[in-house]
């Protein structure tokens, strides 16, 4: 009877460990390489943040030698001063040894990196790391940042600083994890836990990521956003991590396009290789797994 329970149990360890293997495999998905060209890919990066405007919130009372233009208004509320601009080089631009220009995050301030231009039907990626600088009101909490997308209305919807719209999150240990901003909702399948699982029973606006796919702090993670209409799917370092449907605005019409916003949030951080290309259908091997 002894052997019959340790067999038993390696069984059972055994099967618990392929299934994890499973859940955790990369997908290996097509990027924008020089080894897979392809002219749909568009850059959105480039020295002069050509394709983007920059929305900064007021800054923590923390923050020195703040520009003369920056007056802190009685009511926390940015003004037009505060609001469009980047004198405090919130968001900059640097070229790495190649020339590829990578986006440097200061994260001293609460800002949003808005693209000028909508978008719906859509693959985006990217490369992202955290650099070392952390900064109040969050310098004992998680680096965070976020990538924003479905984005409308007037600028400073939430928190006075980001506008209404669905987040894949970017917060150490918690990439991929789904924020609804302002009034924005969605439905995710989920488990007992609320993290994401194609098979979960319960419904939820909101949800964790089903697995932690970020690389080693200070590495790269690739991080890529399918969006098909009302449906959307997180994927981190080629892992699904988390997938939505029937996204509705705070007035509840359907969301399916809208701008993107690169958050600057309390934390150094760094993004390079921001590509995008249009999207009719989800790839099938996405798709499979996302459950729909």
């Amino acid at each position: 009877m002894k052997n019959f329970t340790q067999q038993l149990l390696v069984i059972i360890l055994c099967v618990t460990a392929s299934l994890s293997v499973y859940s955790q495999k990369s997908l290996n998905i097509e990027g924008p390489s020089k080894k897979i060209a392809s002219k749909k890919w568009q850059p959105l990066l480039d020295k002069n943040l050509s394709k983007w405007e920059i929305w900064t919130g007021v800054p923590d009372p923390s923050v020195k030698n703040l520009p003369a233009s920056y007056v802190i208004p009685e009511d926390g509320k940015p003004v037009d001063a505060i609001g469009l601009n980047n004198e405090m080089n919130v968001f900059s631009v640097s070229l790495d040894k190649d020339g590829t220009p990578i986006l440097n995050i200061s994260g001293e301030v609460y800002a949003g990196l808005t693209s000028k231009k909508e978008y719906a039907n859509y693959h985006l990626t990217m490369l992202f790391k955290w650099g070392e600088k952390k900064w109040a009101p969050r310098l004992e909490a998680k680096r965070d940042c976020g990538l924003l997308y479905h984005c409308y209305g007037e600028h400073g919807a939430f928190w006075n600083v980001w506008k209404s719209c669905l987040e894949l999150q970017i917060q150490e240990g918690d990439m991929g994890d789904l924020y609804c901003l302002a009034g924005t909702k969605s439905k995710v399948s989920a488990d007992k836990t609320n993290h994401w699982d194609p098979k979960g029973e319960r419904i939820s606006k909101t949800a964790k990521r089903s697995v932690d796919a970020e690389s080693p702090n200070g590495k790269w993670t690739r991080i890529d956003l399918y969006v098909v209409d009302d449906v959307a799917i997180h994927v981190v370092n080629g892992h699904v991590v988390l997938a939505l449907k029937d996204a509705i605005t705070n007035k509840g019409e359907k969301l399916n396009k809208g701008q993107i916003q690169i958050q600057s949030e309390g934390a150094e951080c760094y993004a390079k290789e921001i590509f995008i290309r249009p999207l009719k259908k989800f790839p099938k091997k996405i798709k499979k797994v996302a459950g729909f």
